[in-house]
């Protein structure tokens, strides 16, 4: 018996089949749509900011975990995929030159010319600095390779993440403190404005040590602090190791954590610059076992305040014409004052810890001007400073003559004035070329006057003792054990 379909039959059939069709494919659309905000999730969740490698490895596992749910291929497919996936992410790590030549304009403003892709970040009375892994690299590690000492642009940097770091990387474990100064880290002032920012962050951060420096100067790599700056550091963190990267290696370095300072002391707030100075007054006279109790109370048996008054002389540039002369002029005016007592010391022969015993024993220093003078960090707060300048200055050497002004403002001394030694004649060749006439003065001697020298010494050490008269009847408030 042979049936026949009718036609609503099939219309029926049809309708139903379309149902399932329809239904199907919403099902799909669901779950692609799904599949989708989970990969999104995945993606966004993987760069949240993490100061270890979790975020990234999270990222790497929930690609894993999607391939797998996805696909019904084997797992040794699913980890080829994985290990892909990790391989074009390596690839696409890009070297860029670490000093951008675009900025040299503006080499130390804004973004500067050092690590130029990376803004920084900006805290209330800190210096400008960045971080890695941070939010702000997406939780990538500062890459970096070249040991180029001429030329900045020739050494490169880049941002990887620590699953896939660079072929042939070499991962430094800890922290690494990376500095790019425009000067140098030879130079006492010079060295100490660079440094200051990294004594800063260690302070706001619990007071973290770095395993090693990594410094370079307009990006070209510097192996090596001057001796001052050296000692300053080790009594501030313990070992100071400086990275110089051996000689002969291809490969690049990563950094499991890294700060970064490129500004020196930027926008550092003066009571943040207070505080730095007082930790590494407190740390150096540590490491140089110097106990300073019980100074700035010293009286002689005449009941006067002692007043210890240093001349801190340099050899050279910029040294008196007539140190002879300078030294009795001062010597004549302390011994007018019940209590001052002087003391005429060379800088260049005294060690680290001479220095910082000298300074912490002197009230009033009288130096010219030079990086000798960056000294004055290791006496007590409130300390007196006179300076003095060749001829030229005056007229020439524009805003850094101020430096130590500046410097005893920060670190809570007292800039009692500076004497310039006046310009009588035009002597320089070229006398309307500024820059020229500059250099030709700048490194000349120092004369001196004595009757304004020695009016200049008697108002300062009477100022001094009538301050130490009136410390007298207060408790000191600068001592005590160090921050860190």
């Amino acid at each position: 018996m042979e049936t026949q379909s009718s036609p609503k039959a099939l219309t029926k059939l049809k309708s139903s089949c379309r149902s399932t069709e329809l239904v199907l494919c919403c099902t799909s659309l669901l779950v692609m749509i799904l599949l989708l905000f989970h990969l999104r999730t995945s993606f966004n969740s993987s760069f949240s900011y993490s100061r270890t490698s979790s975020a990234s490895r999270a990222f790497l596992i929930k690609w894993k975990g999607l391939a797998i749910d996805s696909s019904s291929s084997s797992a040794q497919d699913h980890s080829k995929n994985t290990e892909a996936l990790i391989s074009k992410l390596r690839d696409s790590v890009t070297f860029l030159p670490l000093k951008d030549l675009r900025f040299v304009e503006t080499a130390m403003l804004g973004h500067t010319w050092f690590i130029s892709s990376m803004n920084d970040t900006h805290e209330e009375n800190e210096a400008e600095h960045l971080y890695f892994p941070s939010e702000a690299s997406k939780g990538r590690l500062l890459c970096m390779k070249g040991r180029n000492k001429e030329d900045g642009t020739k050494n490169s940097y880049a941002f990887a993440w620590p699953e896939s770091l660079p072929e042939s990387a070499t991962l430094l474990k800890g922290l690494t403190f990376v500095s790019d100064t425009y000067y140098d880290y030879k130079n006492l002032w010079h060295g100490l404005t660079a440094m200051a920012p990294f004594v800063s962050w260690s302070i706001k951060n619990g007071c973290l040590r770095p395993n090693r420096w990594l410094l370079f100067h307009w990006g070209e790599l510097r192996d090596q602090m001057g001796s001052w700056l050296y000692h300053l550091m080790q009594a501030n963190f313990g070992e100071v190791e400086i990275v110089g990267f051996e000689a002969g290696a291809n490969g690049p370095y990563c950094f499991e954590k890294a700060a970064v300072m490129r500004h020196n002391e930027g926008s550092m707030g003066k009571a943040r610059k207070l505080q730095v100075f007082d930790l590494l007054r407190c740390k150096a006279r540590g490491f140089c076992s110097i106990n300073p109790a019980g100074k700035g109370q010293e009286f002689n048996e005449k009941g006067q305040p002692i007043i210890r008054l240093t001349l801190l002389m340099r050899r050279g540039s910029r040294s008196f014409k007539n140190a002879t002369a300078v030294t009795e002029i001062f010597a004549k005016e302390c011994a007018m004052v019940d209590g001052c007592v002087l003391k005429v010391v060379q800088s260049e022969d005294l060690s680290f810890c001479d220095q910082v015993k000298v300074m912490t024993g002197t009230d009033v220093v009288a130096s010219p001007h030079g990086a000798q003078l960056t000294n004055m960090l290791f006496m007590d707060r409130n300390s007196s400073v006179m300076e003095f300048f060749p001829r030229g200055w005056l007229e020439l050497a524009g805003v850094g003559q101020y430096a130590h002004h500046w410097m005893a403002d920060q670190s809570g001394m007292r800039h009692r004035g500076a004497w310039w030694d006046p310009l009588v004649q035009e002597e320089c060749p070229t006398p309307h070329n500024d820059l020229e006439c500059f250099k030709f003065y700048k490194n000349g001697q120092v004369g001196h006057n004595e009757t304004y020298f020695a009016e200049w010494a008697r108002s300062i050490l009477n100022q001094v003792r009538i301050s130490k008269l009136e410390q007298a009847t207060r408790s000191r408030s600068n001592l005590g054990a160090c921050v860190c």
